[in-house]
């Protein structure tokens, strides 16, 4: 059995920027026919014309993740264009932050609607194609927020989540059809999207430090390393996993009370 992805198209959400890119140049890079679903234009094209100069088969289809005609007309455009659909990875996301009081009503939907809806609707659309080409893999991107939480970002916490179930329902649901889905979990990972946020604070590197801290690697992850769980969960290799939760988290799950416990509680008594 080889690893790669010949003769299998690949849908993509999310596709245009940090781990959603380096999904498509990786699934790409082992042969996958790959579409990008993403409303941020500029990036996707200039990735899909950087792909396509290297002789790849990658296509780009705008959508909003929470306009479900808009995802569904997405799906049946890059099937037709490709001639089908054997894997879904959903990395679409975005962060907001608040507790459950600062949280406006708009933002927690705008957040669940991404987030959840969004994974929903790119399910639905993709999975009768999954079903008539025989079976194949949905991937779904969580984050550790999915099994733990930051304090105020009560709607992303909620949304991770709730992604957990959605894994769980579709693996049980359709074991039988050949179809297989599972979640990748990752912990800070250096992408736009936390640059971002640590740009949020007066002292962006001092947050970035922290993000580093929490990891027993002692480091942030890179796009690529995510991809690469995303494209074994998507394979063959993982013909026997399903409803799985996968942290790729440099260790940051694994540490009781953290790594600052580690280094200054009971932890570091074993040290001495």
């Amino acid at each position: 059995m080889s690893f790669d992805f010949k003769d299998r198209v690949a849908v993509v959400t999310g596709g245009a920027s940090g781990i959603g890119a380096a999904t498509v140049e990786t699934l790409s890079a082992l042969g996958a026919r790959v579409a990008v679903l993403d409303r941020t234009r500029d990036k996707a094209q200039a990735l899909v014309d950087k792909l396509a100069g290297q002789g790849r088969a990658v296509s780009f289809h705008f959508c909003e993740m929470a306009d479900e005609p808009g995802v569904q007309a997405a799906t049946e455009a890059a099937a037709r264009e490709h001639g089908g659909v054997h894997v879904l990875v959903h990395c679409a996301g975005i962060q907001r932050y608040g507790d459950v009081l600062d949280t406006s009503i708009d933002v927690w939907r705008e957040t669940l609607a991404v987030h959840l809806d969004g994974c929903f609707y790119a399910v639905r659309s993709a999975l009768p194609h999954i079903l008539a080409a025989g079976g194949g893999a949905i991937v779904i991107v969580g984050s550790v927020q999915t099994l733990t939480a930051v304090a105020g970002s009560a709607a992303y916490v909620t949304a991770k989540h709730a992604l957990a179930g959605l894994t769980r329902s579709i693996a049980l649901d359709f074991a039988r059809k050949n179809v297989r889905a599972n979640c990748v979990m990752p912990g800070a990972i250096d992408t736009p999207m936390l640059r971002w946020a640590a740009n949020l604070s007066p002292d962006p590197e001092a947050v970035l430090l922290g993000c580093a801290k929490a990891h027993a690697m002692g480091r942030i992850g890179r796009p690529e390393e995510v991809a690469r769980a995303i494209a074994f969960l998507a394979s063959d290799w993982a013909s026997f996993i399903t409803g799985a939760l996968l942290a790729v988290d440099g260790g940051m799950l694994v540490p009781t009370g953290g790594m600052g416990f580690q280094e200054s509680g009971t932890g570091a008594v074993a040290k001495q």
